[in-house]
């Protein structure tokens, strides 16, 4: 039997004004799944993510989150989901004016009535799982880029969220770091029960780590699979996304005309010519 589904789209469009972001989305997550959403930047990836957040209403189409229909939701049934929901942004976004055990802390004081002893242990709990428990008297300023991410990651998990939502998490680390965030969220994953959605630009960690991937190009899904299939597909974007190639349906060269007309052209002809006269 198939697993219930942690998130449900169906024929989502939506629109900044008369512009369209994304086009026709479908997409079934099965919970306790840790899934990729992948593409170029400017392709609708964090804008799905903000969606499935509820930061956004979809234009068209029905969107379902653990059950909840995020185009009908109103505002305190929202914040009561989003307290099942946990995030790690791109750069972490840790308070810089509290300590990393009060930035992990936060969360509990403001959502939960536990005794001020329960916080201590239970924050003490989410630092020792992400290998931190002796850095909580520090502030962010004093961490590295990895510290600070994991930090974050323990601040998004402090609720024990259902769904853990993921914005280029792999971003500005090095290769160290990059592995540690990894195998921390299939641990995470995997001892909380958690659905893992994770947009990135990084295809070689993440195919490592995802059980499926969805590909956006343009406001749309063009291809979706396991990392052995994205890794085998014949689209020429993909393979090029994947593979790192320089050239192919995304070009190397921004449009221009053909050097050869304007190589030995006269000063009065090149581009720029008039800025410069």
């Amino acid at each position: 039997m198939a697993a219930p589904a942690a998130v449900e789209i169906s024929h989502l469009h939506f629109r900044y004004g008369d512009r369209d972001v994304l086009r026709d989305i479908n997409m079934r997550i099965p919970q306790g799944s840790i899934v990729a959403i992948m593409g170029q930047s400017g392709c609708g990836k964090t804008t799905l993510l903000r969606l499935i957040g509820g930061q956004l209403r979809p234009s068209q189409g029905e969107l379902r989150v653990d059950g909840e229909d995020m185009c009908a939701i109103d505002e305190a049934a929202l914040y009561r989901l989003r307290r099942r929901m946990g995030m790690l942004f791109q750069f972490g976004a840790l308070f810089t004016d509290m300590t990393v055990f009060d930035n992990v802390a936060f969360q509990m004081r403001e959502h939960t009535a536990l005794a001020e002893s329960l916080i201590r242990d239970l924050t003490l709990l989410k630092l020792q799982a992400v290998g931190l428990r002796g850095a909580c008297d520090r502030m962010p300023g004093e961490l590295s880029g990895g510290m600070a991410r994991r930090a974050a990651l323990a601040r998004a998990i402090a609720l024990d969220p259902r769904l853990m939502m993921y914005d280029e998490p792999f971003t500005g680390l090095d290769p160290i770091s990059m592995g540690v965030i990894a195998r921390l969220i299939r641990d995470l994953n995997q001892a909380l029960g958690t659905t893992s959605i994770i947009v990135t630009h990084d295809v070689q960690e993440s195919m490592r780590l995802v059980d499926y991937v969805f590909f956006v190009s343009a406001g749309v899904i063009v291809a979706q699979g396991t990392p052995d299939e994205i890794r085998a597909s014949g689209l020429p974007y993909v393979h090029q996304f994947v593979w790192g190639e320089m050239d192919g349906p995304v070009p190397f060269h921004y449009p221009a005309p053909p050097i050869g007309a304007l190589i030995g052209a006269a000063p009065a002809t090149l581009p720029g010519a008039a800025a410069h006269a």
